[in-house]
């Protein structure tokens, strides 16, 4: 696939393994094929984990970064929640899923962060990133940098919706795990976002892709993700009045099996 794939996908393997990872990326599979991981939310212990350092493709995940960078906005009171941001013609192009925003028209943060979070909404993405960075570019390469900043040491971003991109969005599932601590650990109060299972807009009732919110106890987000490439994926953080984890699976076969093996995990890890 693109270099960036390939040099951490293939970092410290020997010539031979390297050659047939970077042929397993190119062909759309991913050598192995799962990854997951179960972590303290207090300690940061890693409780459990299945190829935690394997590049993987984050798919809609990508969006709780840039929430992240977003909820830094409003901390620090560079933009409110009835903040309009402006929506480019670049923007509204984008391929769905997506709120079908109109060039020219704006939308509130508050509904944007909904939007995001529950449609998983990629033209709102875009309006998100052009607003906060003046561009989509600008604004993925903030991105990564506040990856870095965090801990993420594996993952970097070229895009604010997890599209497929060449080259494409890149994380493991450590990585992703640190980033689920960090944003409930900063943004408690914007956090709760990841509650949100369905809200109105305009006249329309847009629900969410998260199964696991409401019918596993204790989780209260965060994100599902899917392309081709990437599989089914889902970061999930679950809080308890015995103990919270952080738990990510990365590389599902479908929707149903992904969050039967998360539902596994919590209940692994929980009395």
């Amino acid at each position: 696939m693109m270099a960036v794939v390939t040099s951490l996908a293939i970092a410290m393997a020997s010539p031979a393994d390297a050659a047939r990872r970077k042929a397993r990326f190119a062909s759309g599979g991913y050598a192995p094929p799962y990854a997951s991981i179960v972590v303290d939310s207090k300690t940061g212990k890693i409780l459990q984990g299945d190829n935690v350092d394997e590049p993987r493709i984050p798919a809609s995940i990508t969006k709780v970064m840039s929430l992240y960078l977003l909820f830094e906005q409003l901390e620090r009171g560079r933009m409110q929640l009835d903040t309009p941001l402006t929506v480019s013609e670049y923007a509204a192009s984008q391929p769905p899923t997506k709120l079908g925003l109109r060039p020219g028209s704006t939308i509130e943060v508050e509904d944007a962060i909904r939007a995001m979070v529950t449609l998983s909404a990629n033209d709102v993405s875009v309006v998100v990133a052009e607003n906060i960075a003046g561009s989509e570019d600008a604004f993925a390469q903030m991105m990564t940098r506040k990856a870095r900043e965090i801990g993420m040491n594996s993952s970097a971003f070229y895009n604010p919706h997890g599209l497929p991109h060449s080259p494409p969005n890149i994380t493991t599932a450590r990585d992703l795990s640190v980033l689920g601590r960090a944003i409930q650990d900063r943004f408690p109060k914007y956090f709760a976002y990841f509650q949100t299972r369905s809200f109105k807009y305009g006249h329309r009732t847009i629900r969410g892709h998260n199964r696991l919110l409401g019918k596993v106890e204790g989780v209260d987000g965060i994100k599902t993700g899917y392309t081709r490439l990437s599989g089914f994926n889902l970061l999930t953080s679950v809080n308890t009045d015995t103990r919270s984890i952080v738990a990510v699976v990365l590389g599902g076969r479908s929707g149903a099996s992904r969050d039967q093996r998360m539902a596994a995990l919590i209940d692994d890890h929980f009395p």
